[in-house]
């Protein structure tokens, strides 16, 4: 850095995740360290300013320091600095906060309690001892405790928890490094409260709610857990009869549950974990983390037909107390809801609509403003994939190339959804939301929107509004709300191009070639996509795709891919060879009428919608290999699939083939079904899946791709990523890293394709 000569005193504005995280307690350490007077204070856009006046090599000495030792948590985007005469300042202090907005800056994400604050809240001596709230500026709820910004006490949903005297005395103290102006901060005197209650609300008089429920978990309750997103279920992952209770009354046959383990060491107990896994699990997001598990570790009621767990450590003192005191040292931890709804954040809704499954509550006082589910992730030929990327990772934001001319609203697609916001140059997307399945689920997309839209200070007027080509889906309808206010008009974004445009937001390109692989997608031929090669630039070219196969009943084919089955017999061979056929594999103990609903299919195909999704072409061959048959959860029966063929060879790199532009699924399908692949079931589902990718990649790189970007939800499939570095190599074939693969991105992605044409 160059040394300053005449700069006497400097204005400087920092952008970045600087709100929030012990920011300004770091500036005013080090203005005082260096000698310099001045003030830092919060501006209303979650920026911060700094002022500083003195000897120009303190100046210059200071802004190192800025620059190269943030704090813990802290991220700094961008520095502006602007030359200013001095004014006099006697010292420097922290300043109220403004509401001015000249720069954006990040809403900070919630982070998992620090090592420090832990120590603490285990400490006999402490007066934090066994406190479930506590929190410093290196950790603690950000996102889902804040109301607006800036991010002051007042501001969140702490204000309802004024500081005793030693926390106020903390909070004022600049040698306190963890605690001063640091706005989250509590203790057991001045801080929210917990408490156990029965289903009706009553209150258990116990002198400790945790220990209580601890207790109550090991005699083979259930207990919701309120947390800083929202509820959780917990319970043994040990008891097959607690967990057959909490299926049943969650109507979740066989959708894995989550597992929250008390540390590292009783996390490999459960699962195989490797250093990355480890680095995942103990980072600040503590996302849930998909992972091997070890055999007999806990029921296969868990996370049935597979051989993976997800798996959490506790993020706040609240869930390591909990779990401290259990027998396992670890539990059940899913999101506390009713089947296809949001997390539940409330304590009279958790009552009102968790009654009939949780036995007990554990609740407490301080209300979550934003709700957020837990975030997952998963290892994709050992790379990290995120799945779902809510808590610890949202509200992020991702920067574009350029500033953009107008704001941008997307309302992403259908399942796994998103919303998303830009201004200025950044592409914002909220927390997950879910599939838009309800109105529940459809009000948290317009909720958590509006918050965005407000705390960026969005005009919606002004703003660009983007959403997916599906005329039905949910999504469209909010889209179109916002449009419909000002008469804007609707951007509409094909799903699969938005895909592969999420993963070049994050790259930065202006024109890719991608492979966009998932479950269901709106084409422009009016059929279903969703097994695309794709250019995208200015404008989209599809390149090549799987073939069509038939969906006989629509939907129901989805649910029972034996449809898909039947359906490509009868279109290759008429009905009554393709019942033959049918009925000589068995087929038919896998839809719920048994033949008679294979005959009905078999009728319906010839009027039935056609598919290139590789979703549905996965779900139909683990169907045929009689792996999974049932489609309870989305992915389902491909997800079983891929574990399924793990330890699988490939047998013949001729078993699936490609014709032009086209994979050919639908002539794999009929040689499966025929007797003609006569290979160990394990080997055919390796290979199938291992080709598929390939094929793909060898039609990009025959119409000029170098390297290649992959998405959609398949796009975590580690069989088919190995088929399409097979042709592109590892470098490049391109995962994306800060966004979801599947439909969690398409809102950004929408945003990201309306910027390329120059629409915002």
């Amino acid at each position: 850095m160059c040394r300053l000569s005449t700069m006497q005193a400097l204005r400087v504005r920092v952008a970045g995740i600087v709100q929030g995280v012990g920011f300004r307690p770091h500036v005013y350490r080090l203005a005082v360290r260096h000698g310099l007077k001045g003030y830092v204070l919060n501006l209303g856009g979650s920026e911060v300013e700094i002022w500083v006046e003195g000897d120009p090599k303190q100046i210059e000495d200071f802004l190192y320091d800025l620059k190269n030792k943030t704090p813990r948590s802290a991220e700094i985007e961008e520095i502006h600095i602007q030359a200013e005469a001095p004014r006099g300042y006697k010292d420097f202090s922290i300043l109220k906060s403004g509401t001015t907005i000249t720069k954006l800056s990040m809403i900070p994400p919630d982070f998992g309690i620090c090592e420090e604050c832990l120590r603490e809240v285990l400490d006999p001596s402490s007066r934090w001892y066994r406190y479930p709230f506590h929190s410093c500026a290196w950790c603690g709820p950000r996102f889902t405790v804040i109301e607006k910004i800036p991010y002051d006490r007042e501001n969140t949903s702490m204000r309802d928890f004024p500081l005793c005297e030693e926390c106020q005395k903390e909070y004022t103290d600049p040698n306190n490094l963890r605690r001063f102006h640091i706005q989250g901060i509590s203790c057991p005197k001045c801080g929210p409260k917990v408490f156990l209650v029965d289903p009706t609300g009553k209150r258990l008089e116990v002198e400790d709610p945790i220990r209580e429920a601890a207790r109550l978990i090991n005699e083979g309750y259930i207990v919701a857990v309120k947390g800083i997103g929202g509820f959780h279920l917990a319970c043994l992952a040990t008891d097959d009869i607690v967990l057959e209770k909490l299926r049943r009354h969650k109507k979740r046959p066989t959708k894995p549950f989550a597992l929250m383990a008390l540390s590292l060491e009783v996390a490999e107990k459960i699962a195989e974990v490797d250093d990355s896994a480890r680095e995942l699990l103990t980072s600040p997001a503590r996302p849930i983390v998909i992972l091997p598990r070890k055999p007999g570790a806990v029921s296969e009621l868990v996370a049935p037909n597979l051989k993976t767990v997800g798996v959490m450590l506790p993020y706040t003192a609240l869930h390591y107390l909990l779990l401290m005191d259990t027998r396992d040292k670890f539990l059940v931890m899913t999101s506390g809801n009713e089947s296809g709804e949001p997390i539940i954040k409330d304590n009279d809704e958790a009552l009102r609509k968790l009654g009939k499954v949780a036995d007990y509550f554990l609740m407490h006082n301080r209300r979550i403003v934003n709700r957020a589910d837990d975030s997952v992730v998963r290892f994709t030929d050992g790379e990290p994939v995120m799945i779902r990327r809510s808590r610890g990772y949202a509200p992020r934001w991702i920067t574009l190339p350029r500033s953009i001319k107008s704001p941008a609203i997307a309302t992403g697609a259908f399942l796994m959804n998103t919303g998303s916001v830009a201004v200025e140059k950044y592409v914002i997307p909220t927390q997950h939301i879910g599939d838009l399945e309800n109105l529940e689920t459809l009000e948290f997309l317009r909720e958590a929107l509006g918050f965005l839209i407000k705390t960026y200070g969005i005009k919606e007027c002004d703003a660009i509004v983007v959403t997916d080509k599906h005329p039905a889906y949910p999504s469209r309808l909010v889209a179109e709300e916002i449009a419909s206010k000002c008469s804007n008009n609707l951007v509409e974004v094909q799903h699969h191009v938005a895909h592969v445009s999420a993963v070049m937001l994050e790259t930065a390109s202006t024109e890719e070639y991608g492979i966009s692989i998932d479950g269901v997608g709106y084409g422009d031929d009016g059929q279903i996509w969703g097994g695309e090669v794709l250019y995208v630039g200015q404008g989209y070219e599809r390149l090549g795709h799987l073939d069509y196969l038939p969906m006989p009943g629509g939907d129901m084919a989805t649910v029972y891919p034996a449809r898909i089955l039947i359906g490509t017999l009868t279109r290759a061979l008429g009905e009554e060879e393709a019942l033959k056929i049918f009925q000589s594999n068995g087929l038919q103990r896998y839809l719920p009428g048994g033949l008679s609903e294979a005959r009905l299919a078999a009728r319906q195909t010839s009027g039935s919608p056609m598919s290139s999704s590789a979703g549905r072409f996965l779900d139909a061959v683990s169907t045929a290999l009689g792996v999974s048959w049932k489609r309870n959860y989305e992915g389902e029966p491909a997800i079983t699939l891929e574990e399924y063929s793990y330890g699988g060879n490939i047998i013949s790199d001729s078993l699936l083939d490609a014709e032009g532009d086209t994979v050919k699924t639908y002539d794999f399908l009929l040689k499966l079904l025929q007797g003609e692949l006569r290979h160990s079931p394990r080997d055919l589902a390796y290979t199938v899946q291992f080709l598929l990718g390939k094929r793909l990649a060898e039609i990009a790189r025959e119409k000029g791709a170098k390297k290649i970007l992959v998405s959609g939800g398949a796009a975590v499939n580690t069989p088919i990523v190995k088929g399409i570095r097979a042709i592109f190599g590892k470098e490049n074939t391109i995962l994306p890293k800060k966004l979801p693969p599947g439909d969690n991105s398409i809102s950004a992605g929408q945003i990201y394709y309306a910027y390329l044409q120059g629409y915002i």
